[in-house]
């Protein structure tokens, strides 16, 4: 059971977590303000305000450079792989839902035009980020980063 209280007093792990938790939360609220309607598949689903992701990843190297220091290696890591996931969330993962949004289109106007028929398929479209998603979940992180790391 020691391994277990090892793990729940580790911030690298922790504090992550929790940030990763309420920006999801934050997810729902965002859009019933929104949209004014509860999707809670929002709560587990990519995509949206804020970037989860984004505050995860920040959070983590945050923590990372109050514990092990500003120039430890381990905090360049931590930066390192921030930077590829929050390049990622607005580059290739954003890319990829604006190209579902298209395919979905043509899908839809071929099944009312008859010309496809037999075709059930809804890509899924919400999957990365607008730069201002990955920002504001970034600055998230990096608060959370800095107020539980201690």
């Amino acid at each position: 059971m020691q391994w277990f209280m090892d793990i729940y007093n580790n911030a690298v792990i922790t504090v992550p977590a929790f940030a990763w938790f309420v920006t999801q939360v934050m997810k729902v609220i965002y859009d019933i303000e929104k949209y004014k309607r509860i999707d809670i598949r929002r709560f587990v689903g990519s995509g949206g305000m804020p970037s989860s992701h984004a505050a995860f990843v920040t959070s983590l190297a945050t923590v990372v450079g109050v514990k092990s220091g500003w120039h430890s290696p381990e905090f360049g890591v931590a930066f390192a792989l921030a930077m590829v996931v929050m390049y990622d969330a607005t580059g290739v993962r954003r890319a990829a839902g604006k190209q579902a949004q298209v395919l979905n289109k043509l899908i839809a106007e071929s099944q009312e035009s008859g010309k496809l028929s037999n075709l059930d398929v809804k890509l899924k479209e919400l999957i990365g980020h607008t730069p201002i998603e990955v920002l504001v979940g970034g600055i998230i992180g990096i608060l959370f980063g800095l107020i539980f790391s201690s």
